[in-house]
């Protein structure tokens, strides 16, 4: 409630001052706001894969927390290598709408694959669904920052490029913050249902720590005093969680494809063909485009 009403209060006093930080005009700009909110929803669903994904290696699978962080590693040369081979693209290409909702359905993809993982699942295929969600990543990242500093002025490519790194870090902060509160809700209750079909006696119960939190329960000293059955149960219910949390970030991430939709189409670069003194017609286009924005 608190944040709401200071947001009024930002955009009351922005939408007054002679020199605001964050132009409100700017928002009529169709690429611009969609970018905003891609890159806020796609930021969401990042966050998602990446904060809970140790939980997927030393929890469902139970692997060290030292490999669980090599492990990791390989999503960032899929984002790393998509990244680049974007940039190559976008320089070669007028329009970049395909790229970008291309870019949203691989996403979308990879958190469909982390959301199957359960017990005794290989580590490779988790490996490569980080990949396949890096890949994603590495194509939506740069190219909607370079669709807002294309269809805008000059004078507001500073603020383009920040407003936009700003949305992905609320996206982030938000995501962490909702993703992390299904964990804790629904935890308790997976643990409670695969842990109720085991029939254990109240003794091996009282050994579990109250409250369920995800820590508690994967503590090894913990674990290395219930049966078998026990921890496969906890790890059972940790999947059964971690299975909600990437479709949740995945439905965010089918609304962030939802948006690309009413992404206007400002090509990225002018047409070879111009000659001296002629206004290439992909010139002409971005200075259509970018006339909707004051300036």
């Amino acid at each position: 409630a608190l944040a709401a009403v200071m947001l009024a209060v930002f955009m009351f006093v922005e939408s007054r001052v002679e020199h605001p930080i964050v132009p409100l005009h700017l928002f009529k700009n169709a690429t611009f706001t969609v970018s905003m909110l891609v890159g806020f929803l796609t930021a969401f669903g990042m966050f998602g894969s990446i904060l809970f994904t140790p939980l997927v290696f030393q929890g469902v699978l139970g692997i060290s927390a030292t490999n669980s962080g090599a492990l990791i590693t390989p999503m960032m040369f899929g984002l790393l290598g998509a990244s680049t081979a974007t940039g190559f693209l976008m320089r070669r290409i007028r329009y970049y709408r395909f790229l970008g909702t291309f870019g949203v359905i691989v996403m979308i993809f990879g958190m469909w694959l982390l959301s199957q993982v359960s017990p005794g699942v290989p580590e490779w295929r988790v490996v490569a669904s980080l990949i396949v969600v890096g890949l994603g990543i590495g194509v939506t990242f740069p190219l909607y920052l370079t669709a807002v500093q294309t269809a805008l002025p000059r004078q507001y490519m500073g603020v383009a490029s920040s407003q936009i790194q700003f949305w992905r870090n609320l996206g982030g902060t938000v995501g962490s913050a909702i993703l992390g509160a299904v964990l804790a809700n629904r935890l308790p209750d997976y643990l409670t249902t695969r842990i109720t079909a085991l029939h254990v006696p109240p003794a091996v119960l009282a050994q579990l720590p109250k409250g369920g939190s995800a820590n508690s329960i994967l503590d090894p000293v913990l674990l290395a005093k219930l049966p078998p059955a026990f921890v496969s149960a906890i790890r059972w219910a940790l999947s059964d969680t971690l299975h909600d949390i990437y479709i949740f970030a995945g439905l965010i991430l089918i609304a962030a494809l939802v948006s690309t939709v009413f992404m206007k189409e400002v090509p990225l670069t002018a047409a070879p063909s111009a000659g001296f003194g002629e206004a290439a017609p992909v010139e002409e286009e971005i200075r259509e485009e970018r006339a909707s924005v004051p300036a």
